[in-house]
């Protein structure tokens, strides 16, 4: 407020924050001031700079929400503030504003064309369970979030869990890559804005169904999968009165999913046979989400919203090369608070949000047997999570501002978070018991002389442990419109953590957008340039394992070629034996992983109603984690004495990424709405994550390769279609070429523990080499022998088609009176409906009060084997091959991939 005070105003702008009836604000509607266009931000304000002295007529329109008439202002010698407050707009109403939600070319730098914004309508391409929403929204996202994936942000809180689908209002995606606002990449970036309450009650029930009986068999199990869908979705809302509103979204999911595991295992006769085992988990969870906005008074509104969610899995854990006993009961619960406040203050705008996250999860093992691990092949025994819990408490708290002065728009901000973990874990108390190959578990069975597992390995200590992370941050930046045509967007962010010694995290953020021909504000083209740093915080996950598996909290023992197979050695046993420990230390040397990165961007007005934009991005990322033993035995010496590895948490890993990405949005018809773009990527590093050992701890040529994010080729089509009937469809469209995989030879050569050591490139007739689709590999590289290189695999592409298809059936009275033919009009070089169209396309929706939604959501409508994580071990019967389909369990464990098609029918009651 100190230096907001010395600021003065400027001539020739307007400015303001846009509202629906509750008072909530509105992100992404469209204002139009004369021929000037911009939309709201997504703490709904808005701005115009440099306007010329005169009278304007503004309009503003939103999807459902439009003003009750356009607003005549006159622009002269000081600025202007105009708030803007929209109503609900009935669809039988016409409303005719210059655009309505069509695609425009813009210098603000938070309207890049290269974003994808989804609302309304086009909402309904995205899946209802949350599992399917988050790979849509991963896949919308693109490749270009650089190694850690894409972020996701809730109402500008970071973190959560994902909301319901019924309570989004919007997603952003990719908006304004080089904001300082943010700590992750702009360029996957997904930001999403649930539901304020309206004037007027709304509410909808919905049902939806699914079974294995409609749907395609899973290509890796030997008959059809069971899956039974039962899905309520059920959301209202409406006044509490003159300044308050509401929002309930209240959903119960009970899904029985069948999941698969096959691979080889040994008859009674002890031959190599393949095996196949399907177990059903009936899983089963509960969501609920309350939002009440209350507006203080003109200037201030106060947002809270509550989402609770109860999930209970059993049987869970099972799935590629388990047997059924390895599963294990599942049982979390998830609290989520948020508080949101904003204040106008002339030509300030102040937000404070406050978010706190509870997460708890209890995992119970089905057996407590030890797990008999066979590589490439099968596991079988108890599951090694043990009796476990894990109960965080996260607390963020964020204060930002926005100024309006003249040709600038100014923001600044803190953010504040901490993480308690109180973790209790069991994991690996039972022993594991690992064999290279099938035919080494099959040789120790049949007794063999020299023949024995791998190696073995258990964990002892105590089960507790409690930790705790902080981390700060502060940003400013700046818009300013430099010219008529060029707009300079800079700003800083700095960021600090505890549990990391590096806390020198200084990010400067840099945007320029500039318009060809000169100061007209009908611009076409626009020309984008960006740089920016962009920090990764160090979580607090790693410093738990370093603090548990220092030695003294928890023991891990690992023996290599054990003789006492199948028995379980006391822990005594070991103690007193001195066995080897594995240890963990974090480097003190540890930074933060940051990304540089550089985007050049060309965007062009096609039409009134389409855009496309190419973008040429770089990315440069240093410090990235890895992990090193570094008391791997060289010529047999250990370097710190003992034979116990040391596993060094370290920063040494690079990643360097190229891509070009295509963005096309449009909108030919008020009935039709496309996005979609095309990327050409290509990724290198010599790191996958702190889960990455060099093959060779001495020798770390041959690390540096393709990157598991190198998937050269990807391709999306989605958005909404409104035809005759009311029928709707919408279609969403994936295409990617394949992901690489490491190839190993399933041994530990260098004696880290890890299986993880690399073939040879052996000559024509060299014995015990492997023909492959990748050459002569040899198991047993001799000295000398040329190493093949990391992630040198590559899995086939996938292809995904989705599609929902709705029809709607209206009855009750009008919405806002009379009913009125026809659809509802959008002006501005919206292309009319041609004749040979209007057999095809019709009304936007019911123009009535109720109407009943009955429709069918098809994932994978081609019915395209997708094979999920390919087995690079090339000892395995399986080698070169996957044993699943893609997409897995998600972050609680849910899961509904049991079939490949998979078809779901729906019904919803509207009012």
């Amino acid at each position: 407020m100190f230096f907001t005070a010395l600021l003065h105003a400027q001539t020739g702008s307007l400015a303001g924050r846009v509202t629906d009836e509750s008072g909530a604000v509105v992100s992404g509607a469209l204002i139009n001031a004369n021929s000037a266009k911009t939309t709201s931000r997504p703490d709904g304000t808005y701005s115009f700079t440099s306007l010329p002295s005169g009278k304007y007529t503004v309009a503003a329109v939103a999807p459902d929400l439009a003003l009750t008439k356009p607003i005549a202002v006159a622009i002269g010698t000081t600025p202007v503030v105009l708030d803007l407050r929209l109503i609900v707009v009935g669809k039988a109403q016409q409303v005719t504003v210059a655009a309505d939600g069509t695609p425009t070319v813009s210098l603000e730098s938070s309207n890049n064309a290269g974003a994808i914004v989804i609302t309304g309508k086009d909402l309904d391409a995205l899946a209802d369970d949350p599992e399917d929403l988050a790979a849509d929204l991963q896949a919308l996202a693109g490749p270009a979030a650089g190694p850690n994936g894409g972020s996701i942000f809730i109402d500008g809180f970071s973190g959560g869990q994902l909301p319901p689908k019924e309570s989004i209002r919007e997603i952003r995606i990719n908006q304004n890559p080089f904001s300082p606002e943010f700590d992750r990449l702009g360029y996957g970036r997904i930001e999403i804005f649930t539901k304020p309450g309206a004037d007027k009650f709304k509410g909808s029930l919905g049902y939806n169904f699914q079974h294995s009986a409609i749907n395609s068999r899973n290509p890796y199990a030997s008959g059809k999968a069971p899956l039974l869908l039962n899905e309520f979705e059920n959301s209202i809302g409406g006044p509490l009165g003159k300044k308050t509103s509401f929002t309930l979204d209240v959903q119960r999911h009970m899904v029985d999913n069948g999941y698969i595991a096959n691979g080889y295992t040994l008859d009674s006769a002890f031959n190599i046979v393949p095996f196949n085992a399907t177990q059903v988990s009936e899983q089963r969870r509960i969501l609920a989400t309350p939002r009440v906005d209350y507006q203080l008074n003109q200037a201030n509104t106060l947002t809270l919203r509550y989402s609770f969610t109860d999930t209970q899995l059993p049987n869970a854990g099972i799935g590629g090369f388990d047997f059924v006993s390895r599963g294990y009961k599942s049982s979390i619960f998830a609290n989520t608070i948020q508080a949101s406040d904003t204040l106008i203050h002339g030509n300030i705008v102040y937000e404070t949000r406050l978010q706190f996250f509870r997460f708890s999860r209890t995992q119970t093992p089905n057996s407590n047997s030890p797990l008999i691990q066979v590589l490439g092949a099968f596991s079988d025994g108890g599951a090694t999570t043990g009796l476990s819990s894990d109960l965080q408490n996260s607390y963020e708290l964020q204060n930002n501002a926005s100024v309006l002065h003249g040709t600038h728009m100014f923001r600044f901000g803190v953010r504040l978070r901490e993480s308690n973990d109180d973790n209790f874990s069991r994991a690996n108390f039972n022993g594991t018991y690992t064999f290279r190959s099938i035919d080494a578990y099959r040789q120790t069975l049949l007794k063999v002389s020299g023949a024995g597992p791998a190696q073995f390995s258990i964990t002892a200590g105590a089960p507790e442990l409690k930790v705790n992370q902080f981390d700060a941050a502060i940003f400013g930046g700046d818009d300013w419109r430099a010219r008529p045509n060029l707009t300079v967007s800079y700003g800083m962010r700095y960021e600090a953590q505890t549990n990391l010694g590096d806390h020198l995290n200084i990010a400067p953020r840099l945007g320029l957008a500039w318009a060809p021909g000169g100061a007209s504000q009908k611009h076409k083209t626009v020309l984008r340039a960006g740089f920016g740093m962009f920090y990764d915080r160090f979580a607090q996950a790693n410093t738990l394992s370093a603090q548990r598996f220092n030695g003294l909290v928890q023991q891990q023992y690992v023996l290599t070629a054990p003789t006492f197979f199948p028995a379980i050695p006391t822990i005594d046993t070991l103690l007193n034996a001195k066995s080897p420990q594995v240890k963990r230390v974090i480097d003190a040397n540890l930074s933060a992983p940051y990304t540089v990165q550089g985007a050049w961007t060309l965007e062009r007005q096609l039409t009134g109603s389409t855009t496309v934009s190419a973008t040429y991005a770089l990315s440069h990322v240093v410090h990235e984690m890895r992990s090193l033993d570094i008391n791997a035995p060289l010529n047999g010496v250990y370097p710190y004495g003992s034979a116990s590895p040391i596993f060094l948490t370290t920063s040494t890993g690079i990643y360097n990424q190229q891509q070009l990405i295509v963005n096309v949005s449009a909108k030919p018809l008020p009935q039709v709405s496309l996005f979609g773009y095309y990327a050409i990527n290509q990724a290198k590093s010599n790191t996958d994550g702190l889960g990455t050992f060099p093959a060779n701890p001495y020798n770390w040529s041959g690390e540096y390769g393709p990157s598991a994010l190198d998937i050269r080729h990807r391709m999306l089509i989605g958005g909404s279609i409104a035809a005759r009937w009311g029928i709707r469809l919408s279609p969403l469209m994936t295409i990617g070429s394949g992901t690489p995989f490491d190839i190993t030879t399933g041994q530990d050569q260098f004696g880290t523990t890890v299986f993880n050591s690399r073939p040879g490139i052996a000559q024509p007739g060299r014995v015990g080499a492997i023909q492959t689709a990748y050459g002569l590999l040899d198991p047993n590289p001799l000295p000398g022998e040329t190493i093949l290189g990391r992630n040198a695999g590559r899995g086939p592409g996938q292809v995904t088609v989705n599609l929902r298809i709705n029809k709607a059936f209206g009855f009750g009275p009008e919405k806002g009176g009379p009913k009125q033919s026809g659809p509802a009009r959008v002006d501005a070089g919206a292309i009319s409906n041609p004749g040979g169209l209007r057999n095809i396309l019709g009304s936007v929706s019911s123009s009535r009060k109720y109407s009943l939604v009955l429709g069918m959501s098809v994932r994978n409508v081609i019915n395209h084997n997708n094979p999920g994580a390919i087995i690079g071990n090339i000892g395995s019967p399986l080698f070169g091959q996957a044993n699943s389909i893609a997409g897995g369990v998600n972050g609680e464990g849910f899961s509904e991939n049991a079939n490949n098609r998979r078809a779901e029918l729906q019904v919803k009651l509207n009012w």
